[in-house]
């Protein structure tokens, strides 16, 4: 896999798909790192700016996390926990708020699933953590 250089697509772009690529086809499993970005940025043959853009766009998407000083990590899938839509209930999924993600310990790239009942009562969850099932019609 290569970067093309000569390409419309901004190479920043091209290094995320490839390593996005690497992160689906489990070549890069959870909890994995990644190259650093001198490593990156010599491998591809492209600028560190053009790898810190493409790992912040992996970021939002959930997919790495980074702490400054350590290695750049292939975040860990957590487990989905089933929670039922009450009847007359909503579901919004959204981006959480700075204070959300502090309070949810949510990593960048991760939206929150908000939960309404019928009374207007409002939860927050994690939306990596949850699976919205419907009520069965029994």
């Amino acid at each position: 896999m290569s970067i093309d250089l000569r390409s419309h697509t901004p190479v920043y772009v091209q290094l995320a798909d490839l390593l996005r690529r690497r992160i689906e086809s489990g070549e890069l499993p959870p909890g994995s790192e990644l190259e650093s970005e001198a490593r990156l940025s010599q491998e591809y043959g492209i600028g560190r700016d053009a790898v810190r853009r493409a790992i912040a766009v992996l970021r939002s998407e959930g997919l790495v996390s980074t702490t400054r000083g350590h290695a750049t990590r292939v975040r860990e899938r957590p487990e989905r926990r089933s929670i039922e839509l009450p009847p007359g209930g909503s579901a919004v999924t959204r981006m959480p708020s700075d204070g959300e993600r502090r309070t949810l310990q949510l990593e960048e790239g991760v939206p929150v699933l908000e939960i309404r009942t019928a009374k207007g009562e409002v939860e927050v969850l994690p939306g990596d953590e949850v699976e919205l099932t419907r009520p069965s019609s029994d």
